[in-house]
């Protein structure tokens, strides 16, 4: 399966507002701007997700988007299925072989639980370990 741009500007969206919780609400714009995408494309993609119950569009001059749910709670798969649709890495038919549908239906699985498993408050506050191991090391 490969994840699209929608996928990852979508999961951008998200993370922007999760770091903003509690801020009021941010514009597409400055996401736009921060990120350097397309405001005209994140407008396409921020439809689905107010529609699945995401996030909330608020009206006015100081308007934008706020995350609907608890950074916590809502996880990557959440976007993701939004956005891609069903994870799924291949097409099988039941005419394939048993042992090539049940690989199949494992890295589905597989892929499934990493994305559930991960929430927008994870990856806002992800530090890479790599970084901060290698860091020590000079001090």
């Amino acid at each position: 399966m490969k994840i699209s741009t929608k996928g990852r500007y979508g999961l951008t969206i998200m993370m922007e507002l999760a770091a903003r919780t509690g801020e009021g609400p941010t514009s597409l714009k400055s996401i736009a701007e921060r990120n350097q995408l397309s405001e005209h494309y994140l407008e396409q993609l921020i439809a689905p997700l107010r529609n699945a119950g995401l996030v909330k569009s608020i009206r006015g001059a100081y308007g934008g988007y706020i995350l609907a749910g608890d950074p916590a709670t809502v996880t990557a798969g959440d976007v993701i299925r939004v956005l891609e649709g069903p994870i799924s890495p291949v097409d099988f038919t039941e005419e394939d072989d048993p042992a090539k549908r049940d690989l199949w239906l494992r890295i589905r699985d597989s892929i499934a639980e990493v994305l559930d498993s991960t929430t927008l408050k994870d990856l806002i506050t992800f530090e890479d370990q790599e970084k901060k191991d290698s860091y020590m090391f000079y001090i």
